[in-house]
C-alpha cells in the first residue's frame, strides 16, 4: 500500500499497518545501551500510544555554559564544519547503535545541547573506556544517521528525507526535534502525501501531536473518501482503530452536509434573484412599454433591439394572461394567482407608491395593514432575501466596473 516515495517497513501492508507499541530501556550490560524497540505484544496494526509525549527531562542535563565553547557557541560555526564534523567522528565520545548493528560516532556535548531527551538518557549510560553507547532500534540505520547528522547541522539530502520522512518524524517527536519536525511535515504536505499512505501518515500524525499534518490528512480523506476508503490502509486502520474510522466518517457527514446545504442556499439565491428581476421588469412594462416585446404570438423584428430585462419576456406574457384571463381570481388560476403575488411583492418593495404605474400597488399597501401577524412575517422574510439579492448583485456590478477601470 505505501507508495514509493514513502517506503518504510511501518506503512501499512498487506499484514500489518505502522505502528506498534514503543517503549525504552536501560540495559546494564556490556553495551550500556539505550534501546527503542517495538514490542510484540501489542495489538497488530494499533498506532504507538507511548510516543506522543517525550519522556520528562530528570537529572542535571549541561548547558551551553557548560559544554565546550567550540560546541556551544555554534552560531558563530559554518554549518559545513558542524556537517564534517559529524562524518569524519573526529574526537567522538558517544557510539550510536543502529538497528543492523552499525556504529554511528557522536560527541556527548553536542547531542545534549541538540536534544534534551537524548542528553537526559546518554547522561543515565556508564561511561567505559571514555565511550558512551546508545541504541536506537525499530528504525532503519539511515533513519538514524540522517537524524543524528540533522542534530550537527540541520543539514539533509532531499532523497534521504523522502526515504525516511516517517522514520524521521517520530524520531524527531520522541527526542524532541522541533526543526526537524517541521522539515518532516513541510515535506509530507508537498505533495508526498498520496491516497495509499494517507491513513498511515494521519495516525503518525496524531501520535507525534502534529496538528496542522492532521488536519491536511483529514482534509484530503473527506475531499476523496470514495478512492480512500477502499484502501489497504482504511482497511487495517477500521480493524485496528475503528473510534478513528467513526471520527473520520462523521467528519465526511459533516462536510456533505455543509455542501449539500451550500448548494441550497445557491438556488435560493437565484430565485430572489430572479424575484427582484421580475419586479424590476414589472415597473418597466407598466411605467415604460415594453416596445421591443410586441404582441404575443409575432418575433421580433430584425432591426428592434432585444430588451434589456431578463424577465421581461415571461413577465409579459403573465401580463397579458391576467389581463385576458376569465377566472382571474386568487385560487382560481395558477398563472393569475402567480401574478397577484408578484403585484403584492412589488407593493411591499415599492418607495414610491403615490407615482407608481404599476396596478394594484396602493390596493395591496392597504391590505397589508389588515394581514396576520404570521403572513406579515412571512412576506418580510421574502422582502429583506430580495433586497440582499439586488445589494449583491449591485455590489457584484461595482467590482466588475472597479476591475475593468
Amino acid at each position: 500500500m505505501a507508495s514509493p516515495d514513502l517506503h518504510t517497513s511501518w506503512l501499512s501492508a498487506a499484514v500489518e499497518s505502522f505502528g506498534g507499541s514503543f517503549n525504552i530501556r536501560i540495559e546494564e550490560g556490556a553495551a550500556d545501551s539505550v534501546e527503542f524497540f517495538e514490542d510484540p505484544t501489542s495489538p497488530v496494526c494499533n498506532l504507538p500510544t507511548n510516543i506522543p509525549k517525550p519522556p520528562p527531562v530528570t537529572g542535571k542535563i549541561q548547558s551551553r555554559a557548560t559544554v565546550p565553547r567550540q560546541l556551544a557557541n555554534s552560531d558563530c560555526v559554518p554549518k559545513d564544519t558542524w556537517d564534517r564534523l559529524f562524518k569524519e567522528g573526529f574526537g567522538a565520545d558517544v557510539h550510536v547503535i543502529a538497528e543492523n548493528g552499525s556504529v554511528i560516532p557522536a560527541h556527548y556535548a553536542l547531542l545534549t545541547v541538540a536534544s534534551p531527551v537524548l542528553g537526559n538518557l546518554l547522561q543515565q549510560s556508564k561511561v567505559r573506556n571514555g565511550i558512551r553507547c546508545i541504541k536506537i532500534a525499530g528504525v532503519p540505520h539511515g533513519a538514524v544517521y540522517v537524524f543524528i547528522r540533522f542534530l550537527y547541522s540541520a543539514c539533509y539530502d532531499e532523497g534521504d528525507v523522502k526515504k525516511f520522512v516517517l522514520h524521521l518524524l517520530v524520531l524527531s517527536h520522541f527526542y524532541s526535534v522541533p526543526s526537524l519536525k517541521r522539515v518532516c511535515i513541510n515535506h509530507l504536505e508537498q505533495g508526498w502525501l498520496t491516497l495509499d499512505n494517507v491513513i498511515d501518515v494521519l495516525q503518525l500524525a496524531r501520535d507525534c501531536d502534529a496538528p496542522r499534518l492532521t488536519l491536511f490528512c483529514i482534509r484530503m480523506v473527506v475531499g476523496n473518501f470514495k478512492s480512500i476508503s477502499s484502501t489497504e490502509g482504511w482497511k487495517v486502520m477500521r480493524r485496528a482503530n475503528p473510534a478513528l474510522e467513526q471520527e473520520l466518517l462523521e467528519f465526511v457527514v459533516e462536510a456533505d452536509t455543509r455542501k449539500q446545504d451550500r448548494l441550497k442556499k445557491i438556488e435560493e439565491k437565484k430565485v430572489y434573484l430572479q424575484l427582484h428581476e421580475a419586479m424590476e421588469a414589472l415597473v418597466h412594462i407598466c411605467r415604460d412599454g415594453c416596445r421591443t416585446i410586441g404582441p404575443h404570438d409575432k418575433v421580433l423584428k430584425a432591426s428592434q433591439e432585444a430588451c434589456s430585462f431578463p424577465a421581461c419576456k415571461g413577465l409579459e406574457s403573465l401580463v397579458r394572461h391576467f389581463s385576458n384571463c376569465k377566472i382571474k381570481v386568487p385560487g382560481g388560476c395558477v398563472r393569475c394567482k402567480r401574478m397577484w403575488q408578484i403585484f403584492e411583492l412589488h407593493s411591499r418593495i415599492c418607495e414610491e407608491p403615490d407615482s407608481c404605474k404599476v396596478p394594484l400597488c396602493s390596493h395591496f399597501k392597504e391590505k397589508m395593514l389588515q394581514q396576520t401577524k404570521k403572513d406579515e412575517v412571512k412576506w418580510k422574510v421574502l422582502v429583506s432575501k430580495v433586497r440582499a439579492a439586488r445589494n449583491a448583485l449591485a455590489i457584484e456590478a461595482v467590482l466588475i466596473t472597479a476591475i475593468h477601470i
